[in-house]
């Protein structure tokens, strides 16, 4: 009896160890997918007002830990029983992503230069803020949610050849490591100047040398921290239409060797902004003939 309780434990530690290794080799496969991702989503996860980053992050982690919870049965069952549903669904996500991207280019380019107005006209209620604020999580978690189907396929296809439970498990800690690592450090960033206030006050504390690099350090931070939400804004935006067209030569073959003689960023920048193009042009066109106004930017 004790010897079959040994067995199990023997068992349960191999798998785990096995697991251990699967698990590294998938994050090695997904690692570019997830600095995009990190690009994708801090992008996202800024523009807010400074008492409300850190809620707003919260509920966009929350999401994407639902995108999570959604996508990692769903992508084994049809792994399973339908594996040809995949790639048209990749195909789908890799249109949205393009089209994101595509429109905000679209809208830095089309909107109108500020006037100024008087502060009567142009100041915005709480119940107003609420609401943008409301739309742009909306948007960071569908975001999320495809970038997560695709770190979810591409840990899963590292272990296609393995049993269920091994599957169950790798894909499951990929999901949970890339939601848990990529929001974790989003939260640094949008938090930089924080720590850089922190430092600075710490420093006052200190002498000599130490004190003074200490408060450069935190000087750093803080200026470096409106630099660092643009160069987001335009690295995210670029991650998306990467990632979009990477999709698209990936999964087709056709489209793979119609752009082989590129360098793979190059073709995949260009895919992206193909696809996503058709897609704004094809909605821009239905909004015409339904005599509506212009989309509104796809983040708000």
């Amino acid at each position: 009896m004790t010897g079959g309780f040994f067995a199990v434990l023997d068992d349960i530690a191999t798998l785990l160890d096995d697991a251990a290794a699967m698990s590294k080799i998938a994050a090695k496969k997904t690692a570019g997918i997830l600095g995009d991702d990190l690009a994708v989503n801090a992008e996202k996860a800024t523009g807010f007002l400074a008492s409300r980053e850190l809620p707003v992050l919260w509920a966009i982690t929350k999401g994407s830990f639902l995108n999570k919870l959604i996508i990692v049965p769903l992508a084994l069952i049809l792994s399973a029983f339908a594996p040809w549903l995949i790639i048209p669904i990749l195909l789908m996500g890799g249109a949205y992503l393009s089209y994101e991207g595509v429109e905000k280019i679209f809208h830095v380019l089309t909107q109108k230069p500020h006037t100024n107005h008087p502060v009567a006209e142009t100041v915005i209620d709480e119940a107003e803020i609420l609401k943008v604020e409301k739309n742009k999580i909306k948007s960071a978690v569908r975001t999320d949610f495809i970038l997560s189907i695709e770190i979810v396929v591409i840990a899963l296809g590292t272990v296609m050849d393995q049993s269920l439970m091994m599957r169950i498990i790798v894909v499951t800690l990929i999901a949970a490591l890339a939601t848990i690592g990529v929001y974790g450090l989003v939260a640094l960033i949008v938090r930089m100047d924080d720590i850089g206030f922190h430092l600075i006050e710490r420093a006052k504390k200190l002498q000599g040398v130490l004190q003074k690099a200490v408060a450069q350090m935190g000087s750093l931070l803080v200026a470096s921290l409106p630099i660092v939400i643009r160069t987001l804004g335009i690295v995210g935006t670029i991650a998306m239409l990467l990632v979009g067209g990477g999709m698209y030569s990936h999964n087709i073959p056709a489209v793979h060797h119609a752009v082989d003689f590129m360098p793979l960023l190059l073709a995949n920048l260009l895919l992206g902004i193909v696809v996503g193009g058709i897609v704004l042009m094809v909605q821009l066109s239905v909004q015409k003939i339904r005599g509506k106004a212009p989309i509104a930017h796809a983040g708000e």
